[in-house]
């Protein structure tokens, strides 16, 4: 009797169907569709180094990106100076005051202990102050770091043991180069009061090949990802020399360009957007009133060029129209001393160190590299009863900033800034440009950076 009952199922289904067939009748069809939820962000992270005093260690702060967590805070050496990353992001390199060398992987940051932080020691009197890393072709050497007392550049491996030492004119200050570069270029100050050199440094044996006058107090450059231009920022003279890397000398078509007219006063820091061929220079000004950003045209004929072209050689190309142009110069902030731009090209992010007005203790202007205009403002403060935590002040940025480091990302790329006179890090959104969060470094800020742009 069991048996029966699927039968009388299957009749009843089968009247369903025979009473179906009787006209057309038309059911609904649901499909579901599943939540969809914000983009995911790309894996990286914001590393910034802090002093906590004179004598105790100085910290490494790993932050998640997509989240604004803190994943480790393993030691360094006390007194850290400068911060650093190798190509891609994979290695970081610190240095510190006494002249020692710090390496660590940046991979699995959840998993650094202080343990797990190398450290070598530079020539006594070394007195580093910037790290550069770069991987040139044919030697062993990817991290640089000049010794200012000892006019050499310590040439060191990624693991941070010593390739070579490299003896170069007084006083260098900064190594200048991008992967896979035919060479490299030390920038020596001098004496700070007159005209200056940088030397360069060829792929291979690292022999310096010549020298190359530049301005008054060079301090910084950058070098175009297809290290066929380096621009020199010279603080004394106002002036940004360019070097046909390619040539190894000035550039024949412009070889400088100069302060009059638009090019603000005292270079101090640039940055590129290679997707817009601009350079940007920061100017520092008078330290009482605005600096100043300089938007500079910055292309080259193509690949695309040489049929209409005959000059144009794409192994050494020559400027295009428009090379050297000041397309604009922004005013910004008081003493403003970095500046780091968004990749695709659409943004600057300024750092400001000087008080603008009552409460104003230093700022982030962001500019509009499209519009060549300051779209946003943001105060800093610095007193301690307004930065007691990371709530107490939520629109601003913690002390007078003075390192910064911008990244894109998607729904929001973020902008992450230090200062040398408060322990936290302020986070900014792009999409918003307003802050995001502030994160406890334990220590006065030193330096950020990010593992990818």
């Amino acid at each position: 009797m069991l048996l029966r009952r699927p039968i009388l199922l299957g009749s009843a289904a089968a009247l369903s169907v025979l009473a179906a067939g009787c006209g057309n009748q038309y059911r609904p069809v649901v499909s579901a569709i599943n939540p969809v939820g914000p983009a995911l962000q790309p894996t990286k992270y914001a590393i910034a180094i802090s002093a906590p005093s004179t004598t105790s260690p100085g910290l490494l702060t790993f932050v998640d990106f997509s989240g604004d967590t803190v994943l480790t805070t393993p030691q360094v050496l006390a007194n850290p100076v400068y911060l650093a990353l190798a190509s891609g992001g994979g290695e970081g390199y610190a240095i510190n005051s006494a002249g020692s060398f710090n390496t660590f992987p940046t991979g699995n940051p959840a998993g650094l202990i202080s343990s797990q932080i190398g450290q070598s020691t530079l020539s006594a009197g070394s007195s580093p102050v910037t790290i550069t890393s770069i991987s040139m072709t044919g030697t062993n050497a990817s991290v640089f770091v000049p010794e200012p007392s000892l006019s050499q550049v310590a040439a060191l491996t990624g693991t941070g043991s010593l390739d070579q030492n490299i003896g170069v004119p007084n006083n260098p200050v900064y190594v200048v180069g991008t992967n896979a570069g035919a060479r490299a270029y030390v920038i020596s100050k001098g004496n700070g009061t007159t005209a200056s050199t940088v030397s360069s440094l060829e792929a291979g044996n690292l022999a310096v090949s010549s020298t190359i006058p530049v301005g008054i107090n060079p301090t910084y450059g950058v070098m175009t990802l297809d290290g066929k231009r380096a621009f020199i920022l010279n603080t004394g003279s106002g002036t940004v020399n360019v070097i046909n890397v390619v040539n190894n000398g000035p550039d024949l078509a412009t070889p400088v360009i100069p302060a009059t007219g638009t090019l603000g006063l005292n270079p101090v820091w640039a940055d590129l957007s290679p997707l817009t061929n601009q350079l940007v220079v920061l100017n520092k000004g008078d330290g009482t009133h605005p600096g100043s950003l300089s938007i500079i045209n910055i292309p080259l004929c193509n690949a695309a060029s040489p049929a209409s072209n005959p000059n144009c050689n794409p192994a050494n190309p020559v400027d295009a129209i428009g090379f050297g142009q000041v397309l604009a110069t922004v005013p910004v902030g008081i003493n403003p001393v970095m500046v780091s731009v968004l990749q695709d090209g659409t943004k600057a992010y300024v750092a400001n160190a000087g008080n603008a007005a009552a409460g104003v203790e230093g700022s982030v202007s962001v500019v509009n590299l499209v519009s060549g205009q300051v779209s946003a403002t943001i105060p800093a403060v610095s007193a301690t009863s307004a930065t007691a935590d990371t709530n107490t002040t939520p629109g601003s940025v913690y002390g007078h900033p003075t390192t910064i480091a911008a990244t894109t990302g998607d729904p929001t790329g973020k902008v992450y800034i230090t200062s040398s006179d408060n322990k936290f890090m302020s986070v900014i959104a792009t999409d918003t440009d307003t802050v995001e969060t502030h994160v406890n470094l334990q220590g006065l800020g030193v330096r950020v950076v990010v593992t990818s742009p």
